[in-house]
């Protein structure tokens, strides 16, 4: 009976999302309060459990994504993004320009959310296509699944570090498994992939490559650029190194998981990236500050949403659905990574959003680690992955893709859609593999 309730409160979240256009946050609100009140828990009991729930995934969360936040606007506003970009493509020339878009997307897509570096580096996209004659997609595929795997597979993009937080998984393994299936799948989802889109070559929209760009001067340098960004990486990984290898009381263990700790790596990033891509350009304080606010405000509703599904989350551990999967896990030989993916995967292509498939589908999943005794990190992983597949056009994403690069809704279906599902498929594949080594 639990999970026909669970299934009641899925489907009626569906409903208010999809039918009635109902914000993510008030309708998973809503729906925990109908599960909560459905389960049998007291009136008062489910307006604590949403409260907990609420304070306990963003506590930590709120600071993680809002410090990441004013990293990636603080890089983008000094053009510190272009610099990277323009540099490798530079450097690795016409003939491996795919890979040079590639690395740029990996790369930058670690410090900007995917929508931001999307719209970022679209203009430098367009560029190449027209000033290398190349096809379009040739190009653009390869900046898409760059971007969309740092989105699926990696913290602080909000999806990942979300689910780590309701996982209780650690933060730098996470990342550290994350790259390593994030860069065989991006090489397969994006120049791999882009070449059975051969016959979809569409003309560049006019305009939209000759928008204005910062100039030499303006932009700060290749190495400051790339080492202000990679910052967090940098500190969650040591930390992530120093655990797996350090004994236990080494006196360097204390120091490594003080600055890798998420909060503190992201905040040491941002106050790096005040000096090198605000102060010592030539801005102002204010103007600094500024560009802090406005960062803000990109991720607002966001942190709202992961606020309501942590809410969700909560009400079905407090109504004992944890003990009641718990149970009908014992003895069965479905995997626990399998079984989280297609959960994930199933309200993607319901939903539309990444991220609230990605926060339902960790609720609800949630109490199998326990049971199952599996890795948290490559559960994140696991549900990251599964919340990526199939794009269409319930997803917001699906039509910025569709715009931007002129293409038909079949066509979009066919670049689009498809690389995500390889993306998906990619993660699936990877991290059941990967649990016989970790």
């Amino acid at each position: 009976m639990p999970l026909v309730i669970v299934a009641i409160g899925v489907a009626l979240l569906l409903i208010l999302m999809i039918r009635f256009k109902l914000n993510g946050f008030i309708a998973l609100i809503l729906v925990a309060l109908a599960v909560g009140i459905m389960q049998g828990m007291p009136v008062n009991k489910v307006i604590e459990s949403i409260k907990n729930g609420v304070g306990s995934t963003l506590g930590s969360l709120a600071l993680i994504m809002g410090f990441g936040a004013m990293l990636g606007k603080l890089l983008a506003d000094c053009g510190g993004a272009q610099r990277i970009a323009t540099t490798l493509i530079n450097k690795f020339g016409q003939r491996w320009i795919q890979w040079a878009v590639v690395l740029t997307g990996f790369t930058v897509g670690f410090a900007l959310f995917y929508e931001v570096g999307f719209v970022l580096m679209l203009p430098l996209v367009l560029t190449i296509a027209a000033t290398a004659r190349v096809p379009l997609l040739y190009v653009g595929v390869p900046m898409a699944a760059a971007l969309s795997v740092t989105h699926g597979f990696l913290p602080p993009h909000p999806g990942p570090t979300a689910i780590a937080t309701l996982f209780h998984a650690d933060m730098g393994k996470t990342l550290l498994y994350g790259t390593l299936l994030g860069i065989p799948t991006v090489i397969l989802a994006g120049p791999v992939y882009t070449r059975f889109l051969k016959s979809i070559d569409k003309p560049i929209p006019e305009g939209l490559y000759n928008s204005k760009k910062f100039t030499e001067e303006e932009m700060p340098g290749f190495g400051v650029s790339v080492g202000t960004a990679l910052v967090p990486v940098i500190l969650m990984a040591l930390r992530a190194i120093a655990e797996m290898i350090l004994p236990k009381g080494h006196p360097f263990l204390a120091y490594a998981e003080f600055f890798g700790d998420p909060i503190m790596a992201t905040l040491i990033a941002v106050l790096i990236a005040i000096f090198t891509f605000g102060l010592n350009r030539g801005r102002t304080m204010d103007q600094v500050t500024d560009t802090l606010v406005d960062s803000i405000k990109i991720i607002a509703m966001m942190l709202l949403i992961i606020g309501g599904g942590g809410a969700f989350k909560q009400v079905l551990v407090d109504s004992g659905l944890d003990k009641y999967i718990a149970g009908l896990m014992e003895g069965s030989n479905v995997s626990p990574l399998l079984m989280a993916w297609s959960i994930a995967a199933a309200l993607r292509i319901a939903l539309g959003s990444a991220t609230v498939a990605a926060i339902t589908a960790g609720g609800i999943v949630a109490p199998l680690i326990a049971s199952s005794g599996a890795s948290p990190e490559l559960m994140v992983i696991a549900v990251g992955s599964g919340s990526v597949i199939f794009s269409h056009v319930n997803d917001p994403g699906f039509w910025l893709f569709k715009e931007y690069f002129n293409l038909s809704i079949g066509e979009t279906m066919r670049s689009w859609s498809g690389l995500e599902t390889v993306i998906a498929l990619c993660g699936l594949v990877g991290t059941l593999l990967l649990q016989y080594v970790v």
